[in-house]
């Protein structure tokens, strides 16, 4: 029995290379869920004081994923796009003030700051041209007025690793504050929010974390936290919640402020099984094998005559994206016959893009690249 089988019950005629769209649970994840389920139809809400532990154990898993100072620098949100507003629209703007941040930006990244428009802000989409690198394209680009820097630690299109320490030492030493967006490495890459110089980190837990859609992680800097206007308001980011016959409304100081209802228990139960999952299997080899398939794809897709590698081969930029274009050929007609074929992947950046996980066999790679073939040689 393969790793793929044991640890994730993958169908075996899979080709799964999507892990940057939707990964797959592994086996503990989908018992956890499984389990929850069982026991909330026969018993309810009887242990919902474990339900607690098991929300603090999160709050704590992510904590360690991101080696934030404390749990309680930690919020719980329904989704990256939702911890993206939380900020924007918590932050005190005046007008004239800038965002600055890349075109090529997941949209969750680029509608938000869009919206902050209407307050008399710019929002400074950026195209680097002219062969320049994307942070001196970002930096360049900042100006007195500019409030905020917000980019991925790595492009969900091209795959490309940004440089984050450099972008957030910058961010420091011109009072500009830094906002990123990890969902595409946080699960496959170690991520330190100490060395990047962070002082908002957003990520859903659906991609390298292995987890479920609408469980997502909000990071904020305690000497920012108290700044950020409160748009949504209830019990749970209270600081007396669980007597609900007090009458004060003073919100709570730690990340449970921005969290004003109940919280979504069965995701929480599945997304800290899965960091979890991640904690034992260790993350230094997780994002060895990880880039270790990245490798491999880039060499094969480099070495064949009819594709054409979109995504950086420079090593420090390397990430679990590798997208690629085929030579005269219509890329969304091959990457349907690839679903077809159970080659599971997704269209991105002008081409097809693979993302392999760290329990993706070497096998798997291979015929991927094989079963590309025989489809360009089809036509």
């Amino acid at each position: 029995m393969n790793m793929s089988q044991s640890l994730f019950g993958l169908d075996d005629d899979l080709i799964y290379l999507n892990h940057a769209a939707v990964s797959p649970w592994p086996l503990c994840t989908a018992d956890a869920v499984k389990q929850f389920a069982c026991e909330n139809s026969s018993l309810g809400a009887t242990n919902y004081l474990q339900w607690l532990d098991t929300e603090r154990q999160l709050r704590d898993n992510l904590a360690w994923l991101i080696h934030a100072p404390s749990s309680e620098d930690i919020s719980i949100q329904k989704s990256t796009s939702e911890a993206l507003s939380t900020i924007a629209h918590g932050l005190a703007w005046e007008n004239g003030q800038n965002v600055v941040f890349l075109k090529e930006e997941f949209p969750s990244n680029r509608v938000v700051w869009q919206s902050l428009e209407r307050y008399g802000v710019a929002a400074r989409m950026i195209e680097p041209t002219g062969g320049r690198e994307a942070e001196t394209a970002l930096l360049a680009a900042c100006d007195n007025n500019t409030r905020l820097i917000s980019v991925s630690s790595v492009q969900y299109a091209s795959g490309l690793r940004m440089d984050l320490r450099r972008i957030g030492n910058y961010c420091k030493e011109n009072n500009i504050l830094f906002c990123v967006d990890a969902i595409q490495s946080l699960g496959a890459l170690d991520f330190d929010v100490n060395l990047v110089g962070a002082d908002f980190v957003v990520a859903d837990g659906h991609k390298w974390m292995l987890g479920p859609e609408g469980v997502a992680l909000l990071y904020t800097d305690k000497n920012i936290r108290k700044s950020l206007e409160l748009n949504q308001f209830g019990w749970h980011m209270l600081e007396s919640a669980g007597d609900f016959d007090a009458l004060e409304t003073t919100p709570t100081s730690d990340g449970r402020r921005f969290e004003c209802g109940s919280p979504n228990m069965l995701g929480i139960h599945a997304l800290n099984s899965s960091i979890s999952f991640i904690r034992e299997i260790g993350l230094e080899k997780i994002s060895a094998d990880i880039l270790r398939n990245t490798d491999l794809l880039i060499r094969l897709i480099s070495d064949h005559p009819h594709l054409e590698l979109i995504s950086s081969p420079d090593q420090e930029r390397r990430s679990g994206i590798v997208t690629f274009k085929v030579h005269a050929g219509d890329h969304e007609q091959i990457y349907r016959e690839l679903m077809r074929r159970h080659v599971i992947c997704a269209p991105r950046g002008g081409g097809i893009r693979f993302s392999p996980h760290f329990y993706t066999g070497e096998q798997k790679l291979h015929d991927a690249i094989q079963i590309l073939d025989q489809i360009i040689n089809d036509k």
